[in-house]
């Protein structure tokens, strides 16, 4: 017991040397908030976040793991940001949604949060300045894109500051648990889409049905006996309701990506990637000629889609991802030459690449 009353007291010492570094940082923090607000300089600062997880990640011996290291830093990060001014983030809600865990993985939880209903409008509160960014989904990795996203962007000013991956796992849940007393189930069109094979093989003659979120959902079916909801942890804490079945999506590889929106363009880290959408000419090849251009270029495309352009029927726009930053030199020529193949190209943003 002397041996372990040692250790404890050796850890209320460490405490307090922890206790007055942070708030040593908080206060370098503070200054830097002060110098930043003299220069009209941006406060949430993404390359700069990234360098220092790297950076501590890098240097970590151990045996503290790297992946809870980020997770503390991520708190301290956001604590320390929010000396310096309150971050005000909107995600796609009601509250309990993968969007609202994302917004908590990527701003921590001294960020205020602020759920909004459409994607449209997370778009237009970041656009009015009521909200300093917004954080939407773009994509899953076994429904794919998400349409609502990627047409809005066509029309907003917004920039891509960021990314967030994350992993994502869903559960049928009711009020009491049990599997016979479900006659209806609720959840998203893209939750519903990533277990259409669990749920058809295991409640083959329950109605589905779709709705706004998979918060919406849970939120629907703590109010009635007879529903059921596909959905998140967190929405099941937040609405009390019991775990039917755990981990029901028909993959156990499935992530979502979302995209951090605002007006603000981050600098270049070195491990980035940049976002455009364009529209070829209406003719035999033009696509060919775009595409070659990144390839003469030696640019890695990791993502083409084609969206109607809405402007014109049966005309099109595409929106492709491209490595490295706007401002790189292969990405300049690249961009320049596209303007000559192109009726309409617009950068949505280059930011740091996302870790799954």
């Amino acid at each position: 017991m002397k041996e372990l009353d040692k250790h404890r007291i050796n850890i209320d010492s460490i405490d307090k040397e922890i206790l007055d570094l942070l708030n040593k940082r908080a206060r370098e923090a503070m200054a830097v908030g002060e110098i930043k607000k003299a220069h009209n300089q941006p406060f949430y600062v993404p390359s700069r976040e990234k360098k220092i997880f790297e950076r501590l990640t890098a240097m970590n011996e151990g045996p503290f793991p790297n992946d809870a290291l980020k997770s503390v830093y991520r708190e301290i990060i956001s604590a320390s940001l929010s000396l310096e001014e309150v971050q005000k983030v909107g995600y796609l809600g009601p509250e309990g949604t993968f969007t609202n865990l994302a917004a908590m993985v990527h701003f921590g939880l001294s960020a205020e949060l602020v759920p909004v209903r459409t994607i449209p409008e997370v778009f237009d509160y970041v656009e009015r300045g009521r909200l300093g960014f917004g954080i939407v989904p773009v994509e899953n990795s076994l429904e794919g894109v998400v349409n609502h996203t990627l047409d809005t962007f066509v029309s907003s000013h917004l920039k891509i500051s960021g990314e967030i991956f994350l992993e994502v796992s869903h559960h049928l849940m009711n009020k009491s648990g049990k599997a016979d007393e479900i006659q209806r189930i609720y959840s998203h069109t893209q939750a519903l889409g990533q277990c259409r094979k669990w749920l058809a093989q295991n409640f083959p003659n329950i109605p589905v049905q779709e709705v706004d979120s998979t918060a919406k959902a849970a939120e629907m079916a703590s109010l009635d006996d007879t529903s059921a909801a596909v959905a998140s942890e967190m929405a099941a804490m937040k609405y009390s309701l019991r775990y039917v079945e755990k981990s029901i999506e028909d993959s156990s590889s499935n992530y979502t990506r979302f995209l951090i929106i605002g007006d603000f363009e981050p600098l270049p880290t070195g491990n980035d990637k940049t976002s455009i959408v364009f529209a070829a000419a209406h003719k035999a090849g033009s696509l060919y000629e775009v595409l070659s251009i990144f390839a003469k270029q030696n640019i890695n495309m990791t993502k083409i889609e084609s969206r109607p352009s809405r402007q014109k029927a049966w005309e099109y726009v595409f929106f492709v991802d491209l490595d490295g930053h706007k401002d790189d030199e292969h990405i300049k020529k690249s961009l320049d030459a596209l303007l000559e193949h192109t009726s309409f190209v617009k950068v949505l943003g280059s930011y740091p690449k996302g870790e799954k």
